[in-house]
């Protein structure tokens, strides 16, 4: 080919420009293979011995767990109380006796379980393999096949044995174990007002073919102690509605199918509703609970007996979650009685709901916010008065592991309140009931992972951080003292491949203020002279973190994939997200639209100041879920700063999403910042690349709520891509296809690059 005068000085100086912004080298063939090897599962055997999940033996201070080794996997036995640790059987016997078997060859650290259960007081182990249950004896190493034990989930049986509760045509029925009768405590149930029974919150039914649509089977009832009454409710479908799925590719045939499940929407009055009801074994009466009919959509509590059978307590929240009651019910009468009530003028936080009845119904340890964090409080259970808080600071109470009743001591976990760390990292504390001596027992600076003991003794711990490796160990509960050290994680393998820990960094928000907390993914082959885009991998859903603590977390999720492709990727946690103060989480109500897209830039031109190699002038962003709305959002309300965007399975209008997620965060009755921070009233501002991103039969977040936008897209005649992935639900980060697509995405349209032609064959499925 030859070049005249003119063309010669154009190329070379195309060739210096493509050198200047760095895109050599980058979106290449090499790097999808790169890429495709930091997938979770991929990466997943680059590193060994990063958790410990113990497996308690019941009414024993022992656990067993499974060691990822380089060797293979070995399942590991632990006697906390003699701190002693060996294998938790032969693994060449076992080998040996399973290939016996089954005839098929297994090799001693690839044995084809992952979980098994002691029996016969330890002598034998039980698993299943294909399956196919399996027993093993310990001694002589014999297997057998046995069968598997299968609970009915359709009957419900007393403690004493001698009462069955079943549901018979939509209502309840008991049988007597001595005389085989069977009693019919109701006969006014219906398929759309039954008792004791409820179509699961994901079940779908095939309105194509109703024959195949299974009945609701699964009883819930919950027994007295003294097996003289049971508690069940009556669901109640008559005014409720559904959301319909249109399943274009069948597993067989040639004609669609429609499926359809129940759904609330934001704003309805009218919905799924149930009611409390009580049997009285001696009477066969029923007793009606004195609460009325609650919506589906609230967080609520099935009814648990006190020890005594006579009274019962549960809680629940009020349409809008602005307010959570703790009720008692007295079992004779169904009379009611209303113990703790906590309100708030924004939203109560469901994660930080803590309610512990102490001394069978004397006190109860509860959570509020009330002054600013999440934090716990003792109340007089009969008076309903409070005595006073056991926690105070400016830190949040995330969990309640265990109260030492005798002691009057809490163990709890909190993040927040040690000095010079990441504010996130979640530690174990010891505090008297009144307050006093509030101890820490997880010193290590980092994300502490806990697991007690049966016999609250003990705790396993695995502590990391995104650029720690897990380090488990044993500790006494009551002091936190290391007893023995489990496992420290070896990711050599992981290292040599040129990783890097992803980097944590500290920015301000837009307040000017505030810290909020970064993680930043750079390809394994990173060169600072280069200039790189940035894509913001988002997800400022009021209920979660999205920036990786522990290592885990940080090496195992999709942005360093991602960021192999020649990218910096950066996620950090916004104003109004999770695991802050009361004030820092209240910043989301009624704004979901305004939480995430504005800190992460001023988050973004704080880190380019650092790092020059960030291009902010080729910025991206993706997301999923409430992400796949912040990622349409950050586009259609910043086009100038947002060029490219993937959303995946976005909930891209609060309208129709299921009905209590945005009735928490946006409130309820629906108000016009509903359609205000809508996606769909947004559509006419795209300016960039935006590719939505479905699953067909998403019964989490309907396709619908994609469809929509896309329609409005073209009302607005913006050009924009699609992809409707057929037979897929919510989940799509393990689909290959898309994974894919969203790689081509970016690689496309920010590094200007026309991407390899590639398929992903790493088994994602698990």
């Amino acid at each position: 080919m030859r070049f005249t005068n003119f063309k010669i000085p154009v190329f070379i100086s195309l060739i210096l420009y493509l050198f200047s912004i760095g895109l050599l080298g980058q979106g290449t063939l090499a790097d999808y293979q790169r890429a495709e090897k930091f997938l979770r599962n991929n990466v997943e055997k680059l590193i060994f011995q990063t958790r410990v999940i113990p497996n308690w033996i019941k009414n024993t201070s022992r656990f067993w767990y499974k060691s990822n080794t380089r060797e293979g996997k070995k399942f590991i036995l632990i006697n906390a109380k003699r701190v002693s640790r060996k294998p938790a059987f032969d693994h060449h016997n076992l080998a040996a006796a399973l290939s016996r078997l089954l005839k098929k060859e297994y090799q001693p650290y690839a044995l084809p379980f992952d979980h098994f259960e002691f029996v016969d007081k330890g002598k034998a182990i039980t698993f299943n393999v294909e399956k196919q249950k399996l027993k093993c004896n310990l001694k002589t190493y014999e297997c057998k096949k046995i069968e598997e034990e299968k609970k009915d989930p359709s009957i419900s049986i007393s403690p004493d044995k001698q009462w069955t509760a079943f549901v018979k045509n939509y209502n309840l029925f008991v049988k007597s174990a001595k005389t085989g009768e069977e009693i019919q405590l109701t006969s006014d149930g219906t398929e759309k007002y039954p008792y004791a029974l409820s179509w699961d919150w994901y079940y779908l039914m095939n309105e194509s073919d109703p024959s195949k649509t299974d009945k609701m089977k699964n009883i819930i009832v919950r027994w007295s102690p003294d097996s003289q009454k049971l508690v069940t409710y009556r669901m109640d479908y008559r005014s409720a509605k559904k959301l319909y799925l249109y399943q274009s590719t069948p597993d067989s045939g040639y004609r669609a199918q429609v499926w359809s499940y129940y759904r609330s929407l934001p704003g309805e009055n009218k919905g799924t509703m149930f009611e409390y009801v009580i049997f009285d074994m001696e009477s066969k009466k029923q007793v009606a609970v004195d609460v009325k009919p609650l919506h589906s959509t609230v967080n609520w509590h099935f009814p648990t007996w006190f020890k005594d059978s006579q009274r019962l307590y549960f809680y629940y929240y009020t349409r809008g979650y602005k307010k959570l009651i703790l009720v008692e019910i007295a079992a004779e009468t169904g009379k009611t009685r209303q113990v703790v009530e906590e309100s708030s003028k924004t939203y109560m936080d469901t994660a930080k709901r803590f309610i512990n009845i102490l001394g069978e119904g004397s006190e109860v340890i509860w959570g509020s916010e009330r002054d600013g964090w999440s934090h716990l409080y003792l109340y007089d259970w009969r008076t309903g008065q409070l005595k006073n808080q056991i926690t105070r600071g400016e830190f949040v109470v995330r969990r309640i592991i265990h109260v030492d009743e005798k002691k009057r001591q809490v163990y709890f976990l909190a993040n927040g309140r040690e000095t010079k760390r990441d504010p996130y990292f979640q530690h174990l504390y010891r505090v008297n009931l009144d307050g006093t001596g509030l101890t820490l027992l997880t010193p290590e600076n980092a994300e502490h992972w806990i697991r007690l003991s049966p016999d609250n003794k003990y705790i396993v711990d695995t502590y990391s951080r995104v650029d720690l490796p897990p380090v488990s160990v044993l500790r006494h509960l009551k002091n936190g003292r290391v007893i023995l050290k489990l496992e420290k994680a070896d990711i050599r393998d992981l290292l040599a491949t040129g990783w890097k820990y992803p980097e944590p960094f500290t920015v301000k928000a837009r307040d000017g203020k505030t810290d909020l907390y970064v993680a930043i993914f750079r390809p394994s082959n990173f060169d600072p002279t280069k200039k790189y885009p940035v894509i913001d991998s988002t997800y400022s859903g009021p209920h979660a973190v999205r920036t990786p603590k522990s290592f885990r977390r940080g090496c195992l999720n999709r942005d360093q994939s991602i960021a192999e492709l020649g990218f910096i990727v950066v996620t950090i946690d916004g104003l109004g997200t999770a695991n802050r103060s009361k004030a820092f989480h209240d910043f989301s109500y009624q704004n979901l639209g305004d939480i995430g897209a504005l800190d992460h830039i001023e988050g973004f031109k704080q880190l380019a100041s650092r790092y020059p190699y960030m291009d902010l002038s080729r910025v991206g962003i993706f997301g999923h879920s409430a992400g796949g709305y912040d990622a349409a959002h950050a586009l259609l309300t910043h086009p100038g700063f947002y060029k490219v965007g993937v959303a995946s399975a976005g909930n891209h209008d609060h309208q129709m999403a299921k009905a209590w997620w945005p009735e928490i965060f946006q409130g309820y009755p629906v108000g016009k910042h509903y359609v205000e921070q809508s996606n769909l009233t947004l559509a006419k501002n795209l300016q960039g690349k935006m590719l939505l991103v479905h699953g067909d039969m998403d019964n989490n977040v309907n396709p619908a709520s994609t469809l929509r936008l896309a329609g409005e897209l073209i009302k607005a005649n913006k050009d924009f891509d699609l992809v409707i992935i057929p037979n897929s639900r919510h989940r799509l980060s393990n689909h290959p296809y898309f994974i894919r697509k969203l790689w081509d995405y970016f690689v496309q349209h920010l590094l200007g690059v026309q991407p390899p032609k590639y398929q992903i064959t790493t088994d994602l499925s698990n």
